[in-house]
């Protein structure tokens, strides 16, 4: 028997409903782990360039841990182990609050953060040594410094990597679908089961996710092209 597409059975109706709602909580998953991940990467990235040991160490075994172990481990990790590494105070926070999702958020933003700091050390790096000098020769503290005159140059110069991270958050954020956070691919395999129109459901999903990846490509090009060649190195 013929296989009979029926895209009107994916697209419309309750079920176009439910690409809508996956839809939705991709975006929101992945916002919060973008704000929350660029936070913490920018924090390790500076902690790794202090000249206190500890922090440093720490950062180093952040940063190496975070990107050579499988994110999908790390999402099973903080879904299933949190309560044993989290303080009490803040599991009973996750706890009431949507925990699959908290979770998701939890291990997408470590996991790209340790990317990200790297990205900031790069930048950082790619600055003159003598802008760090004069910065402190004014009077200014280390963070000061970098608050004021390092990161901010730092940050014009690794826009376009930072944004390919936060596309891979968007992508990785289809793995929370494991620990039962109803995404865009959640919602897709919802499709697939009840109705068993899963290469339409699925063909609707890649398109979606295509869609957003051009959409930052597109960004990145815009930015190349109209701002990185105004910045003097």
């Amino acid at each position: 028997m013929a296989y009979t597409f029926d895209w009107k059975l994916v697209l419309g109706g309750e079920y176009g409903g439910w690409i809508v709602q996956g839809l939705a909580t991709t975006l929101k998953i992945s916002a919060l782990a973008i704000f929350c991940s660029l936070a913490l990467g920018t924090l390790i990235a500076v902690l790794r360039l202090t000249r206190m040991r500890p922090l440093v160490w720490f950062s180093v075994a952040f940063t190496e841990f975070f990107r050579n172990t499988p994110l999908l481990v790390q999402i099973f990790f903080w879904y299933f182990g949190s309560y044993s590494v989290l303080p009490e105070v803040v599991n009973k926070w996750l706890y009431r609050q949507d925990f699959e999702f908290a979770a998701g958020v939890i291990a997408l933003t470590v996991y790209t953060a340790a990317f990200i700091a790297e990205d900031i050390r790069s930048g950082i790096f790619a600055i003159p040594k003598t802008q760090i000098e004069a910065s402190r020769a004014t009077g200014l503290s280390f963070l000061q410094s970098m608050r004021f005159v390092i990161l901010p140059q730092a940050f014009r110069i690794i826009i376009p990597p930072l944004i390919s991270q936060f596309l891979n958050v968007v992508k990785n954020s289809s793995l929370v679908m494991t620990i039962g956070v109803m995404d865009l691919t959640y919602m897709t395999r919802q499709i697939e089961s009840y109705t068993f129109h899963g290469f339409e459901a699925f063909t609707v999903a890649t398109l979606i996710y295509l869609a957003i990846s051009l959409v930052v490509s597109f960004t990145v090009n815009i930015y190349n092209k109209r701002v990185l060649k105004l910045i003097p190195y």
